[in-house]
């Protein structure tokens, strides 16, 4: 990277007095290369960018000016005296109107449309205060650090998940509500199972983007651990035998930096022993080694710990999960639940579940019952337990409508 001229520099920064933030600006992709786009680009993007800023200095309380090298442009901001995270925040977040904004703004003006091929990519640094004699290095420096976070399309957006995420975290903003398992022998409350809920953000639209988003960036552990303390923390009402079914996904079970022994103690602490729990392994990942997911399971287990295999039906290995690990109940996935009085296939298999489940002395619990028919469906069959929005929808406290 060919270093803009010091001069340049201290003409658009000598007159900051504090931190001073670059975004990166550039067109990236295939696109690229097709002979109108970069006609586009040479002719229209510069005079374009230019008067975007212009629109955006009204809405920004700093200034902001700009540094070209070709077509790649670099936006300096002028930031106020605040930490590095309040900054950092502020500057994904104009990078990130900016990507949104722009790249379909200029693609519609210059090309007529989208190119799906072409993308505009931003990534953001900041700088502390420029010296004199010192702009040179500082920004060069400060340049490379935008380049590096901007080399993928989603960069900014990555970056402000990752915020929220982190935030969510350490503020243990995660919470749980509690659905009723109800017993289809007597019509008691058998358990509840608790289901992890985070606030309304504009990144994560529920717990599934948030799990999801977790795994992708190697973070399950953690989340998956304040979900559980969360769920145990909040379950005052729990009454004597009853149950807390308690989620895990195998991605945990088979973590280096999954430590067995730490909920007992936090159990303790509130009054409940391992006794109450079930651990729901969820079905809709893979096990990729069932030998280390049943030694895990077989410590919980010798503690006082029961296991569910969740989602059953709806994931991969279903079978190969039950004969393998031998759990204590099997919960079946809503989806062959719903309906299943109008659909006689749906039938043939929970059937095959709950005739496997009684060889085995395994429990069966049925998921998303909401209608009058498939509950009694599920009686008429034989079913141990069920949950669904008919017989009680998820609630912050245990115990109460």
């Amino acid at each position: 990277m060919r270093r803009p001229s010091i001069a340049r520099q201290e003409s658009m920064c000598s007159d900051q007095d504090g931190p001073t933030g670059i975004i990166y600006v550039a067109w990236h992709g295939k696109g690229k290369e097709r002979e109108d786009v970069k006609a586009a680009i040479h002719n229209r993007w510069r005079r374009f960018a230019e008067e975007a800023i212009s629109e955006q200095q009204e809405i920004v309380s700093g200034k902001m000016s700009s540094v070209w090298m070709r077509d790649d442009l670099y936006i300096c901001v002028q930031l106020p005296h605040e930490g590095p995270d309040f900054l950092e925040e502020l500057l994904l977040e104009l990078g990130n109107r900016f990507k949104e904004d722009w790249e379909c703004r200029f693609m519609q003006a210059a090309l007529g449309g989208r190119i799906a091929e072409l993308n505009l990519h931003t990534g953001i640094s900041f700088v502390e205060r420029l010296l004199p004699g010192c702009y040179d290095d500082l920004w060069y420096e400060g340049m490379k650090r935008a380049i590096i976070h901007g080399q993928s399309p989603s960069a900014p957006e990555r970056s402000m998940r990752l915020r929220m995420f982190n935030q969510l975290i350490h503020g243990r903003q995660i919470y749980p509500v509690y659905q009723p398992i109800i017993s289809l022998q007597n019509g008691t409350v058998y358990g509840y199972e608790a289901l992890s809920r985070c606030p309304d953000n504009r990144w994560f639209t529920g717990p599934q983007p948030l799990f999801a988003f977790a795994a992708e960036e190697g973070m399950l552990y953690p989340l998956d651990r304040l979900a559980r303390e969360r769920a145990i923390e909040e379950s005052a009402g729990l009454a004597r035998g009853q149950k807390l079914f308690i989620n895990i996904t195998s991605q945990i079970i088979e973590d280096p930096s999954f430590t067995p022994g730490q909920t007992r103690g936090l159990l303790e602490q509130f009054g409940l022993s391992p006794h109450n729990v079930v651990f729901e392994l969820t079905e809709r990942s893979s096990i990729e080694d069932f030998g280390v997911a049943k030694k895990i399971l077989d410590h919980y287990r010798n503690q006082g710990y029961q296991i569910a295999i969740d989602d059953a039906g709806a994931g991969y290995s279903s079978l190969q999960s039950i004969v393998e690990l031998q759990p204590d109940f099997i919960k079946i996935d809503r989806s062959l639940i719903r309906g299943i009085h109008h659909d006689s296939m749906k039938e043939h298999i929970v059937q095959h579940f709950t005739e496997l489940a009684a060889k085995m002395g395994i429990s069966i619990v049925a998921e998303g019952i909401e209608e009058e028919e498939e509950l009694s469906q599920m009686r008429a069959m034989g079913i141990d337990y069920a949950q669904g929005y008919l017989l009680g929808r998820p609630q912050i406290n245990i115990g109460r409508a």
